[in-house]
């Protein structure tokens, strides 16, 4: 008994992010050429002068075995052997050219076309690419970039070209008596069924395999970026085992898939074995009744065993084509997932005021309860709006609907009257820093001009000098231009803040929204951070979530969230007379309070 690897869902698996269909994959692609026509056409005739130039071997080599059967004199294989020589050198010129003139009208192409998916990622909504997973997109904007990659510039050309030479070889058989051209169909049944198997069978497979990869560097990602957590809870068994099953899974399509193809290729073979051998017996009794010369049956042998490499070439890039199609209706599909796509543009007004409102919010994680309800805020230009309430009332929901990382449900975000789904730029309107800093890999400098990307050096260290951060850059080897991130320094958490709040003092927005940036470091520290959140918010409307109460005092105006509702709303001293919720919280984080009348003496132990 031979065990086998088979996938575990036998069923397509449904893909996580959309998938395109083929009547969008055809309109997207027109677009992507529609401008190249011309050199489309100049390459296709390029090609057609390839594959014509490729009878001129069978053709002389059919001349030197008639005048060899015919005992002429040497020299009447001269001129053939001429026409040989001539026609492969001509070959490879003109193929070296159809290369050249592929690469420049496909190339251009595919680069628009990586451009415009990993465009598409990044704007894709929180909610969409936290539902669909990590790996999924990783999987699109990587493994499917790259097999539409290779495909259009190795997969594509060896198709048309062999495309081609079939045509221009079937004509050659043709010209030289119908009856070859008529023997060689023979095949065409045998391959043609052969083609709706493979492609009734492959096509499928090859779509869940490409979303099986995407769940597999789900696990890996996953995996990778909780090593930490996995290791103080002892679940790296646990982990392993998801990431070996999900590898499994993608493995059992990959040999499902070789099976399949080696059972096309099989059956092409069975093909040709009867198209040559039809070819030899029309050939064989052509010239036994004399209706043929062996030269011309030669040339006819010759035509059809050429024709083994274009049909198999054609049947068999099918394999990567159905790859590559797989992948491009997986990368169209995030293209058109853009949260604005199709909305009319409104510019993003960067200038100081603006007024942000938000009118009867509510938002629920996938089909879990809500997380926010009927939640309004008015942010009047140059106020700052403290949120305040304990661990999972709703305080950083509210920020990322505020900022537009997140889409409520229900209820409106306005910038001065226009919706932040309909801003062209909202980003230059309202900047959003949490306490989830990410350091990119590159210098200091590379991760500041994330913000402002022709901003010089004399502005990066204008910023750094606002938020303190000019003594620990200055104190690095190279300064600004220090590698930092994966391969470089690693950064302290506080350092990460402030190089994220130096990002948007570049950015200078008009709004900024502050979710717990300041609450991942020590006393020393936080302090330090609280002076650069001040130098941000200086000037500007600013929201700010709270996770140490210092920084709420000096707030315009503090709301208290509880249970995903706005439980009370006021100045810090109106809030400790009438809310008991916001009272408590301040007895926790100063520690004293009277009890008597329930008013806080407003100690500050940061």
């Amino acid at each position: 008994m031979t065990a086998t690897l088979e996938p575990r869902h036998q069923e397509p698996l449904a893909g996580l992010l959309p998938i395109a269909t083929g009547r969008r994959i055809a309109t997207y692609v027109r677009g992507l050429i529609r401008d190249r026509w011309p050199l489309m056409i100049i390459t296709v005739v390029v090609m057609i002068i390839a594959s014509l130039l490729g009878l001129a071997g069978p053709v002389a080599i059919g001349w030197i075995t008639q005048a060899i059967a015919d005992r002429r004199h040497p020299s009447a294989v001269v001129a053939p052997m001429i026409l040989l020589a001539g026609a492969a050198v001509a070959s490879a010129v003109v193929a070296w050219l159809s290369e050249v003139l592929l690469a420049r009208l496909v190339l251009p192409a595919v680069a628009r076309l990586r451009e415009e998916a990993v465009s598409a990622a990044v704007e894709l909504p929180i909610d969409t690419v936290e539902a669909a997973g990590t790996g999924d997109l990783v999987s699109r904007v990587s493994g499917d970039v790259d097999l539409v990659s290779d495909a259009a510039s190795g997969a594509l050309g060896s198709f048309v070209g062999a495309a081609l030479s079939i045509l221009t070889t079937l004509a050659g058989l043709a010209t030289l008596d119908w009856r070859f051209a008529l023997a060689g169909l023979l095949a065409v049944p045998i391959q043609a069924h052969t083609l709706r198997w493979y492609l009734r069978n492959s096509r499928p497979v090859y779509a869940a395999g490409r979303i099986a990869d995407g769940r597999r560097a789900s696990a890996l990602l996953t995996g990778f970026g909780s090593l930490t957590t996995l290791r103080a809870l002892r679940l790296g068994d646990w982990q392993r085992d998801r990431i070996e099953a999900a590898s499994a899974d993608s493995m059992a399509y990959e040999f499902r898939a070789t099976r399949i193809a080696t059972r096309f290729f099989g059956r092409l073979n069975l093909a040709e074995f009867v198209g040559l051998g039809a070819i030899l017996l029309v050939a064989f009794l052509l010239v036994r009744e004399d209706l043929a010369s062996i030269g011309a049956a030669t040339a006819a042998a010759l035509f059809f065993a050429r024709l083994f490499d274009p049909i198999n070439t054609v049947l068999g890039v099918f394999d990567s084509i159905q790859q590559a199609g797989a992948g491009l209706a997986r990368l169209i599909g995030v293209a058109d997932q853009r949260r604005r796509a199709g909305l009319p543009g409104h510019p993003a007004s960067t200038g100081p005021g603006g007024l942000l409102v938000a009118d009867h919010l509510r938002f629920a994680y996938g089909d879990g309860p809500d997380a926010v309800r009927d939640v309004g805020l008015r942010l009047e230009p140059g106020r700052t709006v403290a949120v305040v309430g304990t661990t999972g009332s709703g305080k950083s929901t509210v920020a990322s609907l505020l900022a537009g990382i997140r889409e409520p449900r229900s209820g409106t975000v306005e910038y001065n009257g226009v919706g932040l789904e309909r801003l062209d730029l909202p980003q230059q309107v309202i900047a959003l820093v949490t306490q989830e800093t990410h350091v990119f890999a590159g210098s200091v400098a590379d991760n500041l001009r994330l913000a402002v990307p022709e901003a010089s050096d004399h502005q990066l260290r204008q910023a750094l000098d606002a938020v303190g951060a000019t003594a620990w850059v200055e104190a690095m080897a190279d300064g600004i231009d220090t590698a930092v991130g994966g391969g470089g320094v690693a950064l302290t958490a506080s350092q990460a803040q402030q190089m994220a709040l130096a990002r948007v003092l570049l950015l200078d927005p008009p709004v900024v929204i502050l979710d717990e940036a300041t609450a991942e470091a020590g006393s020393d520290a936080a302090r330090a951070l609280d002076r650069a959140a001040a130098a941000i918010t200086r000037g500007r409307s600013a929201v700010v979530v709270a996770h140490r109460l210092s920084q709420v005092r000096g707030a315009d105006l503090i709301i208290v969230m509880a249970d995903g509702r706005i439980a009370a709303s006021g100045t810090h001293e109106e809030l400790l007379l009438r809310s008991d919720e916001y009272a408590d919280l301040w007895a926790g984080w100063s520690g004293t309070r009277s009890f008597s009348t329930g008013r806080q003496p407003g100690a500050d132990l940061d």
